[in-house]
């Protein structure tokens, strides 16, 4: 990647801290998933500041060419965090099934 790159890859990322902030700020977005998306984003600000460092991990790891380490973690941690998403969906919808219930009964007992 040349400097340009480099230069357009902080920005992105400056950008997208910039808007996390504003979701958190708004309290549309949760801390615990804000701190998981500034964490991504630092790691991209290294990485762009210093690509030598992902030059070393791929060779590390014994991968040839460095992207494809990058797209190698990228999917690695999209797969985790649809794994994430996916219990927080499944717990919600049992506490959604537990309320309904309770305002069902809740209701019945009313009637009497």
């Amino acid at each position: 990647m040349g400097p340009r790159a480099h230069f357009v890859l902080a920005i992105i990322t400056i950008t997208t801290w910039v808007f996390i902030a504003r979701l958190l700020r708004r309290g549309q977005l949760r801390a615990k998933y804000s701190m998981l998306w500034l964490s991504i984003g630092s790691v991209m600000v290294v990485l762009s500041v210093s690509p030598e460092i992902l030059d070393r991990v791929s060779d590390w790891i014994g991968i040839d060419y460095a992207p494809a380490t990058l797209f190698l973690g990228a999917i690695v941690l999209l797969l985790l965090i649809v794994a994430h998403l996916s219990w927080e969906l499944s717990r919600l919808e049992d506490r959604t099934r537990t309320l309904a219930e309770e305002i069902a009964l809740m209701k019945v007992s009313e009637k009497r």
